[in-house]
This record gives C-alpha cells, structure tokens and sequence, in this order.
C-alpha cells in the first residue's frame, strides 16, 4: 500500500511556488496519489546471480526480511510476470542477501524484481484447491470472485487491501479450506474486471463496504448461516464502514484483520513522515481528499467511532509496518474492553506491511484458526 511513491518527485516544484500556492499543489498531488486507481508496478531489488537453489539478492532491508516470499518481475513481452517463492535468508554477505527458491522460474542476473508478501499465483489452483469464478451483484454491478468450496456454513469472506488484489488470499486459504470454511475471496469497484467507481477514485472503504456487503448478501443466499470477515490493510477500512452501516452487519460473527487500517488520519500522518512532507501539507491534503470525495476521516478512526457491530476480532500487525502505523492497532487492542468489543491481538516482528504471514505462515495460520475455533 505504498500511497507516496511519487510525492518526492513534486516537492520540488511545489515548494518553488508561493507557500500557500505551494502547500495547495503539494497537497492536491498527495491527494491524487491516495485516491489514484491505477497500477504501477515497481521493482525495486536488484537479482545479483541465480541457480536452481538459490538466489542472490542486493542486500535492503526489504530482501533481508525473514520467512517466504514470492520473488516477481517483469516477464518477457507479452508474457506473463516472473514468479518465483523463495524461502528463508541462509547467508548474508557485505551488500548481499542469499535466499532459497522454493518453487518457480529462476530470474536471470540483473532483473529488476521485488519481494512480493504474494508468492501465488493466479488462483486458488495454485494452492491446490478447487474454485469457481462467481459474480457478485452489487450496487454498480458484478464483482467477481473466488468461491471456495468447503463443507462447513460459516464462510469467510476475504478483502484484499488498496492497490492488492484477489491473490493476497492465496496465502491463507488452504488452512481455512482445511477446517471446513467455504471462502469467497472478493473485488471491490475500480478491481480488475469489477465495475469503476462513478468518478474513478478510491473512496478509501467510504463506499467500497457496499461491495463487502453485497458479498455477505451472497454468501447467505447460498448457505452462510454465519459469515467472517478478513481484510487486509485498507480492507480493514473497508470491513469497519460495513460493520458499522449495512444491516447485513448482523450475519458477521467474526473478524480477522491483518495490518488493518483503523485510522486514516494515522496513516497518512506517517507516510507523509516517511517521505519529509510538512504536517501541514498533510491536514492540507486531507482537507482536499474530504471535499474531492465527501469522507469523513472521523468515522475511520476506530478509537473515535467505533463500528456499531462488534464481533470479535483478531488483529495482526507486523512492528515494522511502515504503509499502516501499528500504534493504532496497540491502541485500539487496549481499549476494546471498554468499547465492549472482544479482540485477540498478535504482533509479529520483523517484517513489512502485511508481511505476518510471510514471517512464519504455520505460526500465523495456527493464530487465526485457533481464534476462530474458539470464536465460533
């Protein structure tokens, strides 16, 4: 969820200009980066050498994080992506970092590549597991998504974050099939094949949770006696907009939520940090992304306006999250008690936004699937 990738480029320019014509161009470009649907891949990493076992990569804090990763970068034209998994870090040299490759093509010297939290690829095939492509209707159209079968009636209901896509669930899905939960891994509107929002933008979970209920709303036409719902970084955003306003909110009996985004204002304050930006530009910014979009970032401060429907609720969140602050989460975890909201809470160290998984996926999969045994 990198929401500033391109802010440093106008700074200079925006600073040229008089301080509130500044402060303006500064804060409007922000706010267009935030609301901006459009993908732009990035590869940041540098392939040194390769083999068959092993890949060797330029040493950042990023390739030297610990777990499973996929390795991706740009595949020959009209062709697909590269993909590789790589497994734990097994030497570290001065500016060098040596990984294990798991699985898939081994990327020649040289390629421009980024270790991707996603290491599957394309669908739930890819873990195994059968599937059906279904269509969500929903109120600008159908969504599509995967529809995982399984023998139980609670099904779990997976939303990917902002920029992600379907195969953040890929990660998770086999220990969820395992126990017998029928998942239906969703898109929301601006997704690949989902229907564009009216005016093009991001509503930041202020209108996609109409998508997230839709879903609820199919899962229970055919069969969900009780649902879950498990989102990641901005899909947390999302899950709290339609726990708090969809009168489906009542068949959700759960939720789990990895790196959730549970104040915007938060958020945007340390991305804004992260690239030197003025805490002026950013309320500026804020203040303009409000009128471009009709937000209210109040109502996305969990602390402030919790949801009205509070299920229990596991929160995972990695220390190093640089996208999503976890001082948020910390601070919602330790008030839930008071705002009569059961939550289990686990942080993991060591790794990037959304990474917890990719950390110790055993670990991680043990944690989410004792919650919900002892939940449901």
């Amino acid at each position: 969820m990198a929401l500033l990738a391109r802010v440093g480029a106008g700074i200079g320019l925006g600073l040229g200009l008089g301080a509130g014509a500044g402060a303006a161009g500064i804060g409007w470009f922000y706010s267009s980066l935030l609301l901006d649907t459009s993908e732009r891949p990035q590869y940041p990493e540098r392939v040194l050498t390769a083999d068959g076992a092993t890949v060797t990569l330029a040493a950042t804090r990023l390739t030297a994080q610990p777990g499973t990763w996929g390795l991706r970068w740009n595949g020959p034209e009209g062709r697909p992506d590269g993909l590789a998994v790589l497994g734990p870090v097994t030497a570290m040299r001065p500016g060098v970092v040596v990984r294990t490759v798991r699985s898939g093509p081994i990327p020649p010297p040289g390629t421009a590549a980024v270790l991707d939290a996603g290491p599957y690829d394309p669908d739930p095939g890819a873990r195994g597991l059968p599937f059906d492509e279904v269509a969500v209707p929903g109120p600008l159209g159908h969504c599509p998504a995967w529809l995982v079968p399984a023998a139980g009636d609670t099904w779990v209901v997976l939303v990917h974050g902002r920029g992600g896509s379907r195969r953040e669930a890929l990660r998770v899905l086999p220990a969820l099939h395992e126990r017998g939960y029928p998942a239906l891994v969703v898109t929301y509107r601006n997704d690949d094949g989902a229907p564009p929002s009216p005016d093009g933008y991001y509503h930041l979970g202020d209108t996609e949770w109409e998508d997230i209920e839709a879903a609820v709303r199919f899962a229970r036409e055919r069969g969900a006696r009780r649902v879950v719902l498990f989102g990641w970084s901005m899909g947390g955003a999302i899950i709290a907009a339609m726990l708090d306003r969809s009168p489906e909110a009542s068949a959700v009996a759960a939720v789990v939520w990895d790196a959730p985004l549970v104040d915007w204002r938060a958020t945007l304050r340390q991305q804004a940090g992260n690239r030197r930006l003025p805490p002026v530009l950013t309320h500026v910014a804020m203040a303009m992304t409000s009128r471009r979009i009709g937000i209210d970032f109040d109502r996305f401060d969990l602390l402030l306006c919790p949801p009205s429907h509070r299920p229990p609720t596991f929160i995972v969140h990695s220390t190093e999250d640089t996208a999503v602050p976890v001082a948020p989460s910390r601070a919602l975890v330790a008030a839930a008690p008071a705002l009569g909201w059961p939550m289990r809470y686990l942080e993991v160290p060591g790794v990037e936004h959304t990474g917890s998984w990719n950390a110790d996926p055993a670990a991680y999969e043990h944690a989410v699937t004792s919650f919900l045994s002892d939940v449901l």
